[in-house]
């Protein structure tokens, strides 16, 4: 018995959620965004205040939201270094997760162990510009004067968590958070501390790394506050995915991840191996290009949006009369071609119709999808059910298209607040000891069927073209 929240501090706002600890219904919530000034051109600023994080908070959990809530969790952005100096106060302001003044950084720090295949097999993933071993790396070649004074590394959710506790002696973190730091390794479940003073030039302190049902600790009125994670491991708690279940996210850029018994050394930098919250792995390969490319091609067939576009590509068929769009339009990470371009294959009189074009962007990026998903097959990862994620899983040309390409059965989870529940789920798993057997998300619920094998001549003639265009792309995942 008993009610837990869960607060999810993204980006741009925070959601708490406020549940029965024994089923999960949700009873309350709270919104708030946060307080930030635009960055340049209009869009995120680079640097934040943390204090911002705390004041959305706080107008989130307003009106006496949070009356009777016996334990927190806490979900918050991936990836936003908070450096601290000896006496617990920022050094500089918070370098969110999506920081692309580092990429430099990241190609430098590569260099300096070894190349990829060395950080592979050290912590797990290769350094990307949103890493925090690469923001102490930028910190130490562009901000010394700052980096000389950091003495302790926090993430942003392990910041929060600091904070709702009255910032005592001990800080804190979790598996999930701790295994995208590019300074702790899934694998052996510990710090590489010889890799931050590689970053930032000397040894800094880290949080602690709690298990999965453990608490940070108990605030002096008594609410007990959990180990908190990311918002990617909060958001596959709250949708409930399990061992054979695989997520894949269309943002601009698309993710795949599944759930896996063990963490994943992958030389070639395609997989990227986290940790979940609940003490397995959530392997990780990423594209650079999902409904960006049904964007571009809705711009270029003159339509409003891809609610349009979609509709257009169901009056095509199933291979687009064979057309195929390999859609590389910003180079890709899933194959590693970061300097290429889209291609466009199959042009005939009778394929160029504007219906052929608006389904090979769906078709193709969902093939660009699935070759993520078989990297993760070809290192042994089950993928028996996969749950579609983002606005874009709601457009009809997608949920026809997607279980024939994927091959398994398709889920698409009713819009809810996924990483504020898995942060509730967590404080439940706090407060009563045991992991709470939630109800999974409601959905819709899609399978392959009498399509299956058309499916598969989609795919068999998208990987043609693409072996064809870029020979040995994927060689390097199959070796």
């Amino acid at each position: 018995m008993g009610i837990v929240a869960g607060l999810d501090s993204s980006p741009d706002f925070t959601r708490i959620v406020v549940c029965d600890a024994d089923s999960g219904a949700v009873l309350k919530q709270g919104y708030a965004p946060h307080p930030l000034e635009s960055g340049e051109g209009g869009g995120r600023p680079a640097d934040v205040d943390p204090q911002a994080w705390l004041l959305s908070l706080g107008e989130a959990a307003g009106g006496g939201l949070l009356e009777g809530v016996q334990a927190i969790g806490v979900s918050a952005q991936q990836n936003a270094l908070v450096p601290l100096d000896a006496q617990g106060n920022t050094v500089r302001p918070a370098m969110p997760g999506g920081d692309k003044r580092t990429q430099v950084a990241a190609a430098d720090l590569i260099d300096r162990l070894g190349g990829r295949e060395a950080w592979a097999q050290a912590v797990g993933c290769v350094p990307q510009a949103m890493h925090p071993v690469t923001k102490l790396r930028w910190l130490a070649r562009n901000e010394p004067e700052a980096a000389q004074r950091v003495a302790l590394v926090l993430q942003a959710h392990d910041w929060l968590v600091w904070q709702l506790l009255g910032r005592p002696s001990r800080r804190t973190t979790d598996r999930g958070g701790a295994s995208g730091t590019g300074y702790w390794s899934a694998a052996s479940g510990s710090y590489r501390p010889d890799l931050v003073e590689l970053a930032l030039g000397h040894q800094a302190m880290l949080p602690e790394v709690l298990g999965p049902g453990d608490a940070a600790g108990t605030t002096p009125e008594g609410l007990i506050i959990s180990a908190g994670t990311g918002e990617t491991m909060a958001a596959a708690f709250g949708l409930g995915v399990r061992q054979g279940d695989a997520v894949v996210s269309l943002g601009a850029s698309g993710s795949v991840m599944a759930v896996h018994h063990e963490a994943l050394a992958d030389p070639s930098g395609m997989i990227t191996s986290l940790a979940d919250a609940t003490g397995m792995h959530l392997p990780v390969v990423h594209t650079l290009n999902a409904v960006r490319t049904l964007r571009g091609t809705a711009d270029m067939l003159g339509l409003s949006g891809i609610e349009e576009l979609s509709d257009l590509a169901l009056k095509s068929t199933p291979g687009s009369h064979g057309l195929v769009m390999l859609p590389y339009l910003e180079g890709e990470k899933t194959p590693n071609l970061p300097h290429t371009a889209g291609t466009l294959s199959g042009l005939r009189r009778e394929s160029m119709k504007p219906a052929h074009l608006a389904r090979a962007a769906f078709e193709g990026m969902l093939c660009g999808l699935g070759d993520a998903m078989d990297v993760l097959r070809a290192r042994g990862v089950e993928v028996r059910r996969i749950f579609l994620l983002g606005a874009a899983a709601e457009l009809p040309a997608v949920q026809v298209a997607a279980p024939m390409l994927f091959g398994t059965q398709v889920v698409v989870p009713q819009p809810a607040d996924y990483a504020a529940l898995g942060a509730a789920r967590q404080a439940a798993w706090a407060l009563n000891g045991q992991l709470p057997q939630w109800q999974g998300a409601a959905a819709q619920v899609l399978e392959p069927g009498e399509e299956l094998p058309v499916g598969q001549a989609v795919r068999q003639q998208f990987t043609a073209v693409r072996e064809q265009t870029h020979p040995g792309a994927f060689d390097s995942v199959v070796a």
